[in-house]
Formats: C-alpha cells, sequence, structure tokens
C-alpha cells in the first residue's frame, strides 16, 4: 500500500540504538555490540524501519575462506567482495587501530556538545566510519556482522524503495556523520532538486525535570512579551516570529561551519535543542517565514519515543551495567544470541505499529491506522494466525 500512497510531506526523524550482547563463554568476556537504525514518522508515530547490524543467514565461515581465496585484504575496501562485512581480519585492524577520542571539553551548554561531537568526527579515520571494534569487543560466532554504515545506506534505499509517491522528504536527523552521508548519497536527486531537505537535531537529554520546567518557564517569558507586544498575532504565529529571530542570529559550529539555530519553545520532551538546515538553499519562494514553519518542524520525537518503549517494553534490550574496570557490559536479561535482537525488534515493531493503541480526543487509534494502513487496531491473535 505505501508505493501507492500519495503522501504531501513526510516527516522522518532518524536515528541509531546500540544493544550489547552478553558473552557466552567465562573464558571470553567480550560483548558483541549490535546497532540499529530507525525511522518515525513524526506525525503518525510509525516505524518505517527498524534495521540492526546483523545478518544471521550468512555462513561467515565459507566467506571468511572465499575472502581469503581472493586475497581480499589485499584490496582496497571499496573494491573488496565482502567490504560490507566484518571479516576477521578488520576485526584485528580495527582493534589494533589507533582509536579517535571524544572531546574532553567540558560541554556546559547545547552549542559545546555539538562542537564536541563534530571534534570526535574530524578524529575519525574516515568521518562517517563510526563503527570501530576495540579489544573488550568480539565478533559473533555465527552469522554475520555489517558494517554500520552499510546497514544505514541500505535503510535509506529502503525508505525510497518502500514510498514512490512522496511529494516532499523531511528528514530530520541526529548529528552523525553517517546518517548524514548516507540520506545525501541514496536522496542525492530529490535533495537537488529541492524536494527532500535534512535537518540535524540535537537535544540536551541529561537535563533534570525541574531544569526543564525552568527552561519552559524562560522561554514563556519571552513568548509572552512577544505576544504583548503583537495582540493580533495567533500562538503559533508568534512562535514563527520567535524562531524568524533565532534564524537570523544563528552561529556556524565545527570543522564543516554547520549553521545551527536555537529552538525558542522548549517542551518537557526536548527541553533544549538546536537544529542545523543541512540543504537549506536561497529561493524566490522560500521567505523567512517559510523556512521558520521547516525549522518548526525539525524534531526527533517520533523515533526517540519509539527508542524510549524499545529499553522500557524489552527487558532483554534494556541498557545494560558497565563495569568501571574493563568498560564491558552485562545485562542479566540480555541476549547471548544476536539473531534474537534483530527478531524481538521486528516483532516489536509491529506491536508498535499495529497493536499499540493512542486514545486522543476519544479516538483511540494506532500508528497504522494514523497513516492510512489500518482500518483498527489489531490484537496479537490476529497478527499471529493471520485473522
Amino acid at each position: 500500500k505505501l508505493k501507492d500512497m500519495p503522501i504531501d510531506r513526510l516527516y522522518l526523524s532518524i536515528d541509531r540504538q546500540e544493544y550489547s550482547v552478553n558473552w557466552n563463554e567465562r573464558k571470553d568476556k567480550r560483548n558483541i555490540i549490535i546497532t540499529s537504525i530507525a525511522s518515525a514518522d513524526n506525525k503518525t508515530g510509525y516505524i518505517f524501519g527498524m534495521n540492526p547490524n546483523f545478518d544471521g543467514n550468512i555462513d561467515i565461515e565459507a566467506i571468511e575462506e572465499d575472502a581469503l581465496n581472493l586475497n581480499e585484504s589485499s584490496k582496497t575496501v571499496p573494491f573488496r567482495k565482502y567490504a560490507r562485512l566484518w571479516l576477521k581480519q578488520d576485526y584485528i585492524e580495527s582493534a589494533n587501530r589507533k582509536k579517535y577520542r571524544k572531546s574532553n571539553k567540558p560541554a556546559q551548554d547545547l552549542k559545546q556538545e555539538i562542537a564536541n561531537t563534530y571534534d570526535s568526527v574530524v578524529a575519525r579515520p574516515d568521518v562517517e566510519a563510526f563503527d570501530e571494534k576495540t579489544n573488550e569487543q568480539k565478533l559473533p560466532n555465527y552469522g554475520a556482522q555489517v558494517k554500520a554504515e552499510y546497514t544505514m545506506i541500505a535503510h535509506f534505499h529502503l525508505l525510497k524503495k518502500m514510498m514512490k509517491n512522496v511529494g516532499k522528504w523531511r528528514f530530520m536527523l541526529d548529528q552523525d556523520s553517517g546518517i548524514r552521508g548516507s540520506c545525501f548519497s541514496v536522496f542525492q536527486k530529490e535533495i537537488s532538486e529541492h524536494t527532500a531537505d535534512a535537518f540535524y537535531v540535537a537535544i540536551e537529554k541529561n537535563l533534570t525535570v525541574d531544569a526543564k520546567r525552568k527552561l519552559k518557564a524562560i522561554a514563556q517569558v519571552e513568548f509572552n512579551k512577544i505576544k504583548n507586544e503583537n495582540p493580533k498575532l495567533s500562538d503559533n504565529e508568534v512562535k514563527i516570529e520567535m524562531l524568524k529571530m533565532e534564524i537570523q542570529a544563528k552561529v556556524e559550529i565545527g570543522e564543516w561551519k554547520d549553521k545551527w539555530i536555537k529552538h525558542p519553545f522548549p517542551t518537557m520532551s526536548e527541553p533544549n535543542k538546536a537544529m542545523c538546515w543541512l540543504t537549506e538553499y536561497d529561493s524566490d519562494e522560500m521567505d523567512l517565514t517559510h523556512k521558520a514553519w521547516l525549522y518548526n518542524k525539525a524534531s526527533m520525537h517520533g523515533v526517540d519515543s519509539f527508542f524510549q518503549k524499545v529499553r522500557r517494553r524489552i527487558a532483554m534490550l534494556e541498557r545494560p551495567i558497565e563495569s568501571a574496570s574493563t568498560g564491558r557490559t552485562y545485562n542479566g536479561y540480555g541476549a547471548y544470541n544476536p539473531s534474537m535482537i534483530v527478531k524481538l525488534l521486528e516483532i516489536f515493531r509491529v506491536v508498535h505499529n499495529y497493536i499499540d493503541t493512542k486514545k486522543e480526543n476519544g479516538v483511540v487509534t494506532t500508528p497504522a491506522m494514523r497513516l492510512g494502513l489500518a482500518n483498527a487496531p489489531l490484537t496479537y491473535k490476529a497478527v499471529l494466525y493471520n485473522e
């Protein structure tokens, strides 16, 4: 249905989440780290994809043997037959490679956090490849781990293949060069034709409830001041005026001099937020008010709320406890088999999209209903037995 469904504007929030797989041998207490990328429709909450970088159907031993016969390690990575997969030689090289370090500059505010992220990215051997291995990590005993940057590129190809009748794509991306590079490579044509736009969205996530309320109170004072000065403006129009002022005061941050603005009206879920329009362009049709409306749509709430549900609802994917001495992690309910993570995430995506309900204005709906893919909530029985 999605291929033919007309969607005028699609606002997608896209981020990745990491999961730790417990060791299953006392002699080898190293974790397997699985990274999953997800795309959420901010309007309906529908999750279009939740893709971990693991393929349990691959015979890794046969591939290792073939790679050895092909002398793969002597070739530069893009020209290898199995470039997308983590092989033993790749792991050894990565684990022994000098690691880039995250910036140790104290982050007193969100602007410094954004700058620190850029500094960490610049220190990488490849700015778009964050998926590096350490001696505290290991590769799966069976199946194959896919390099995360390949999984992310495939994810954007999946979105493009899944939906062929989208008027304009609006991508809200976590501040991650790998996600940005994947989006730009797959949607290059749409971006050049201005039918796709991408934003970085950065949020200060470790604030206390009191700190969030304080930020909201400060913003409300400024809102009331502008509202009193412009009594004919609606509340939404006042927000747009505040955004227009922020756009005119945008600042350059990082190696690539990306231009960031602060969102002037915080919420409890996104209390301190900054945005960067990565694909900004000048056009006679694009006035400052139009730009402000676009910035106002920049949010990560769709994917963030889904990630929170994953952590809360699936005990196997709760945040593990990290050892202060070794950096290794252990989760008492955690997976010992990475393929279980793949299965659980896909099952939960179906539950979230078609079974979990939300009541608004007396109407009970699911994300699939809000998107137009279902007429009523499904039951577990209906899903399991195709009723």
